[in-house]
């Protein structure tokens, strides 16, 4: 993804804030881990304008921004050992941002909420169409081939080992030696497609969680010597 997005059918002011945002985001993130960095920031983005295409009545440059901005509170909750919500912190911080660079508080309020409610914890359930939209954005990049990969990252990030399927899931912890990518698979990533809110959402979700059931009983397989 290039470093400026120049939207042709926003308006000057939405084109500068979007590379704003870019700007902003990109430093904020820059401390961060691989599992969690800039670039599942870039295909977040993606993933939301394919969603936001087959929704017409989505506002695209919501959609753009409410993603470029999302995570940019998830270094403060990782430092903070998870004790911070990195959706309620990066909420207000990207209000008062794009309040700063101009923007019209009712967008900058809807921006701030789509943020707010991507994590849906504490019953902050996506209510627009564009929250929704960042939602399932979201949600992708942590299933499929991807989430395969990032799981692995993170399990590689906080010494986990490879793999053990016979591990009792409920004895484990996260950011311990059984938080491996299986763990993750198990404790969060199996249950991802049965929570989408968009119809395209939904469709991406189950190809990308068949293949992660493919791909965990072949790795099993393997790990036990069956193949």
């Amino acid at each position: 993804m290039p470093d400026k997005m120049y939207d042709k059918t926003g308006s000057e002011l939405e084109t500068t804030i979007i590379n704003k945002s870019l700007d902003f985001a990109r430093d904020r993130m820059k401390s961060l881990h691989a599992s969690h960095g800039w670039d599942h920031v870039q295909r977040v983005i993606r993933n939301a304008e394919h969603i936001a295409a087959t929704e017409l009545q989505a506002d695209a440059f919501i959609v753009r921004t409410a993603a470029i901005l999302h995570d940019i509170a998830r270094d403060e909750q990782d430092r903070a050992g998870g004790t911070l919500c990195h959706a309620e912190l990066g909420s207000a911080e990207a209000e008062k941002f794009l309040l700063s660079e101009g923007l019209d508080p009712d967008r900058a309020r809807h921006i701030a909420r789509c943020i707010l409610s991507h994590r849906y914890r504490k019953e902050r359930k996506p209510e627009s169409i564009e929250a929704m939209i960042l939602y399932d954005a979201d949600k992708l990049d942590s299933i499929g081939a991807i989430g395969i990969g990032r799981a692995f990252l993170f399990a590689g990030e906080v010494g986990a080992r490879l793999h053990n399927s016979e591990v009792d899931i409920s004895r484990t912890a996260s950011y311990s030696e059984e938080d491996t990518a299986y763990r993750e698979f198990m404790v969060k990533l199996r249950t991802v497609k049965d929570k989408m809110l968009t119809d395209e959402g939904r469709r991406l979700a189950q190809e990308r969680h068949d293949f992660m059931i493919d791909y965990f009983r072949r790795l099993d397989e393997e790990v036990k010597g069956e193949l």
